[in-house]
């Protein structure tokens, strides 16, 4: 038995073996066309773990045979990146294509440390390829995003998912010489979450506990095969921090669910296991947004002050400030109605498209539009009793002008009484 792990053997080396991500490697993608013109340019992959970032960098480097240096931002710092850039430009020659530079989690980088890139890219001294899990527009500097173009990877889909189970068991060196049977899909899919990695270490757990009990002549997978040796071996993903997206989902409904106790077990899961304290403070203010929002407005003010804390201490001090804001939060009131009211918003934008603006409501700055009849019969606010006066704001068109629906909290009654009081019967 081979003791590298199968998603390691089954790694594809060429665009031709790799699974998913067709609108990325696909005939016309954007990576494959740099490859067959042998044309590179900086870019950061974008993406849920498991999507194969770090396989596709490899490809990019193998299929257009240039050297390639890895670093990890996690265990790497600006002497080790500085290293790698003297090597690299060592190497340089008149016409030989530059190195390639990979960062895995480039979010971690600090900005000293992106800084300290900045001029290799610049140069051309190397290539960069970054990865990373969160959105480079907040985690990465402006000049270095600026000369880097960003791809999003996504999960991989139900058909690459099933297809990356077949090729393991019929074509890796190990597993093709066992009876193995895929009775069924759902279970391995549905705890894989999309991820090709994870998908893969279930596999191979799960066909290891049957072939140490193994009596039969076939290795059959099925979904009460699958779920029953996973709830036994879960804690092996935890600890290697494959549970990463189920336990900040995990984390997210405990705290919509009013929940402190269970809020903050998930937050002890998170930090032990390592999780950035910022990625954290960022969930907690998209939270106080979307789920706590209208029925108390100061959960978005604590939870912004958090953020900024938790950059100014750090850890282990930010735990405590983690702490403080999730029981907040998980005890305060809740309304979407912000969220549905944008979502809905959007909706009908998209189904009634561009609708021109009444014409009182538009700006005057010329004569000419003021003989059009722009900003004619405008009624300003302030003129009136209560500084409100009823007149038509949404355009003629709109097939649904109800957005925002107060919920049943004391905060959003106030607020529709008010509504129904300017609106009379719309509200």
């Amino acid at each position: 038995m081979s003791n590298q792990p199968l998603a390691e053997r089954l790694r594809p080396r060429s665009l031709d073996d790799y699974l998913g991500q067709d609108h990325l490697v696909g005939p016309k993608g954007p990576i494959r066309k740099m490859i067959e013109q042998q044309s590179l340019s900086s870019f950061i992959l974008w993406g849920p773990p498991g999507v194969g970032k770090t396989t596709l960098a490899k490809i990019v480097a193998n299929q257009l045979d240039r050297p390639f240096y890895e670093l990890s931002a996690i265990n790497s710092g600006v002497k080790d990146v500085r290293e790698v850039i003297e090597k690299a430009r060592k190497q340089r020659f008149f016409d030989t294509p530059n190195p390639i530079l990979f960062i895995d989690e480039i979010h971690r980088f600090s900005k000293a440390q992106q800084d300290s890139l900045l001029g290799a890219v610049e140069q051309g001294i190397v290539t960069l390829i970054g990865a990373t899990t969160e959105n480079p527009s907040f985690e990465v500097i402006s000049p270095l995003l600026s000369r880097c173009q960003v791809y999003v990877l996504q999960h991989m889909d139900k058909e690459a998912l099933c297809g990356l189970v077949n090729r393991a068991v019929t074509q890796d060196l190990e597993l093709k010489e066992l009876p193995i049977r895929i009775k069924e899909y759902d279970a391995l899919l549905r705890f894989s979450g999309g991820d090709g990695r994870k998908l893969l270490n279930i596999l191979e757990l799960v066909l290891g506990v049957l072939r140490s009990h193994q009596d039969s002549k076939e290795l059959v997978i099925d979904n009460e095969v699958v779920t029953s040796n996973l709830q036994e071996n879960l804690a092996i993903y935890d600890k290697k921090g494959e549970m990463h997206y189920d336990i900040i989902s995990a984390f997210i409904k405990s705290v919509r669910g009013g929940d402190p106790d269970a809020s903050v077990y998930y937050l002890a899961r998170m930090l032990e296991g390592g999780e950035d304290v910022k990625f954290i403070s960022r969930r907690l203010v998209i939270l106080a947004s979307e789920d706590i929002g209208l029925a108390n407005p100061n959960a978005l003010l604590l939870a912004n002050a958090t953020f900024d804390a938790v950059h100014k201490v750090g850890m282990p001090e930010a735990r405590i400030i983690l702490s403080e804001c999730t029981i907040y939060l998980a005890t305060s009131p809740k309304s979407n109605s912000a969220y549905s009211a944008i979502n809905e918003a959007i909706a009908e934008v998209r189904r009634s498209g561009h609708l021109p603006v009444p014409l009182h409501l538009r700006n005057a700055p010329t004569k000419l539009m003021a003989d059009l009849g722009y900003k004619k019969d405008y009624k300003y606010s302030h003129a009136y009793d209560g500084n409100f006066v009823n007149q038509q704001f949404i355009p003629d068109g709109v097939s649904n002008g109800r957005f925002y629906i107060p919920q049943e909290n004391a905060q959003e009654k106030k607020i529709l009484e008010r509504l129904k009081q300017w609106w009379k019967s719309r509200f």
